[in-house]
């Protein structure tokens, strides 16, 4: 057992099918890789309800085992508790930034995905949840790599100097 604090992490998007849960396993995945996993404690949610307690998309958790993610877990709502809870909320777009700063968060710990990324083209994972197996593929290979950089941020205590 680790003697060390983990740095709480929750991955936030609408409502918690498809990007923030497939963004936890990644970054869980790539942790474990690293053996770094007891250094962090990783969780989602989406800013609705219409989920909750549904487990992940299918399209979502076939593009995670088809890179080798295991996808598991079930959709919940953010809550005020997390806020105060987690030390980084990691929006997937713009309206979930906006959703938590009308929760009242702590600007200084709600961070963009895609900021960790320096060669991201754009600043939002795009929902592939209305879209085909192909939407879902690009958004596994933006979050894979925001997350293995995020990860090194983390690791290397940089966190606020992306």
């Amino acid at each position: 057992m680790s003697s060390v604090t983990p740095h709480k992490i929750l991955m936030i998007c609408s409502g918690n099918i498809c990007r923030s849960p497939l963004a936890e396993c990644v970054l869980r995945h790539h942790a474990a890789q690293r053996g770094v996993k007891d250094r962090l404690h990783i969780d989602s949610a989406g800013i609705g309800d219409w989920h909750c307690g549904e487990t992940p998309d299918p399209r979502a958790r076939a593009v995670a085992r088809k890179h080798g993610v295991v996808m598991t877990g079930s959709a919940r709502q953010v809550t005020k508790h997390d806020l105060a809870h987690f030390d980084l909320l990691i929006c997937m777009d713009e309206t979930h930034r906006a959703h938590l700063r009308s929760m009242g968060a702590d600007e200084s710990k709600v961070r963009m995905l895609l900021e960790f990324d320096p060669d991201a083209r754009e600043t939002d994972v795009p929902d592939p949840y209305y879209g085909g197996d192909e939407g879902f593929e690009t958004v596994f290979r933006m979050v894979d790599a925001a997350c293995q950089r995020l990860l090194d941020h983390v690791l290397n205590g940089t966190v606020g100097q992306t």
